[in-house]
């Protein structure tokens, strides 16, 4: 994976600059490192799979969309020429590898536009009007910053942000390389290679940075299979910057606009349109919704945020329905519970039952069923407490070795006079 700073992390950046000054970056920077090292030695890395496909879907897309509304500006409505070179670079990087794969497409491109450009005169946008690139190695330097408590308290809070949200889009990365490469990366090991980076980045002047999804997929199908690749990719960068930052600032924005264009075509996950038919309309919804955030607010860790719970929400909602199927024999009556008995499906579970039976021996088979949590067992509680009201005999039988567990702890029902309570 190619790593560098990104705008959503550019984002929670801001208002810290604003109200504290570059200082308080740095230092906010290497405690982001520092935080990202312990979430990888704790594996943390392992809550990826709580990630749902929908989200990931919906990130992918969403990013692609992103990438091509950023390239717009640089071409759209400019000038003919700009339209010209936009379409050639398009048609150099997806043509050329037909015939020649030796040196990637994108490279050929950016070299040959650039020389026709510079030779021909032509005006064209470039990337030294977007600012000036300094020819010098960075220093060490240590933040000049108070060491107290205060500092501490006005940094955490961006480093914890920008942590988590560099480590998100850092390990969706790494997930989807993983499935263009078909290889299986370790999520902890990358999330201790970014805050390593990061915690050096800090000390010499540089911004906190994660994982770059169109980067990464650039260099994933220009051939880019192993750390070499990634080291290559920051060597030649540093040359360019240091020995060419001259020939830099003369590239086209068009031709860069162009193959950012074919970033994000090749980032977008076509198959999406047959997945919205198919998959279950939450999922849908959940992949849509994710989509929309993130292009509206131009943040990915919100919309996958939002992806995450919008999912919880439909999970719990899936298997919050409890079923109750009663067996009447004369004076005894089973009840059958079947389903995860929680905080979402209690409700359900409690109005299931007629409490008006008088004097029967009334039976709780939990056997197909499993409480998970307090309110679970309250709503046992409030049960076994409403038949007992009407003088029936109550027997709660069936429950497994978790359930058990939860509700010797937890139940009032054992007591004989116990009263409803809350949980």
């Amino acid at each position: 994976m190619i790593s560098a700073a990104t705008g959503a992390m550019a984002l929670l950046m801001v208002p810290l600059v604003k109200e504290h000054g570059v200082q308080y970056l740095l230092a906010a920077t290497v405690l982001t490192g520092i935080i990202q090292l312990l979430f990888g030695i704790f594996k943390i890395g392992k809550l990826m799979k709580f990630i749902p496909r929908a989200v990931m879907i919906g990130f992918v897309n969403a990013l692609a969309i992103l990438i091509f509304m950023a390239q717009v500006p640089h071409f759209a409505g400019i000038s003919t020429l700009t339209y010209i070179f936009v379409a050639v670079t398009l048609i150099i990087v997806y043509v050329l590898p037909r015939f020649f794969k030796a040196i990637p497409a994108p490279l050929i491109a950016i070299v040959v536009l650039t020389a026709t450009a510079i030779w021909g005169n032509l005006d064209l946008g470039t990337v030294g009007e977007l600012g000036v690139i300094n020819q010098s190695l960075p220093s060490f330097l240590i933040p000049n910053i108070p060491f107290n408590l205060e500092t501490l308290q006005i940094i955490f809070p961006y480093s914890i942000s920008l942590a988590v949200v560099g480590l998100v889009e850092s390990l969706l990365t790494s997930s989807i390389v993983d499935d263009m490469t078909e290889t299986d990366s370790n999520k902890n090991k990358e999330a201790r290679g970014q805050g390593i980076a990061n915690i050096i980045t800090g000390f010499f002047g540089g911004m906190a940075g994660c994982a770059m999804i169109g980067q990464s997929v650039i260099n994933v199908k220009s051939g880019g299979r192993t750390r070499l690749s990634t080291f290559v990719a920051g060597v030649f960068l540093m040359f360019l910057i240091i020995v060419l930052g001259g020939v830099v600032v003369q590239i086209p924005m068009p031709v860069l606009a162009g193959i950012m264009i074919m970033v994000s075509i090749g980032t977008f996950d076509w198959s999406s349109f047959t997945y919205l038919r198919k998959a279950p309309k939450s999922d849908a919804f959940v992949m849509l919704a994710t989509v929309i955030v993130v292009v509206v607010t131009d943040n990915l860790a919100i919309g996958v945020l939002l992806g995450i719970i919008l999912s919880a929400i439909f999970f719990a909602s899936k298997i919050s329905k409890v079923s109750v199927t009663s067996d009447n024999k004369g004076h005894k009556t089973t009840f059958k519970i079947s389903g995860q008995l929680f905080f979402a499906s209690v409700e359900g579970f409690v109005n299931a039952f007629d409490y008006n039976v008088k004097n029967k021996d009334i039976v709780l088979d939990f056997s197909n069923a499993h409480i998970w949590d307090d309110s679970g067992v309250g709503a046992v509680d409030k049960v076994v407490i409403k038949y007992r009201a009407n003088h029936n005999h109550v027997i709660v039988r069936g429950l497994n070795a978790s359930s058990e567990k939860i509700v010797n702890r937890l139940a009032v029902y054992h007591d004989s006079n116990a009263q409803l309570k809350s949980h």
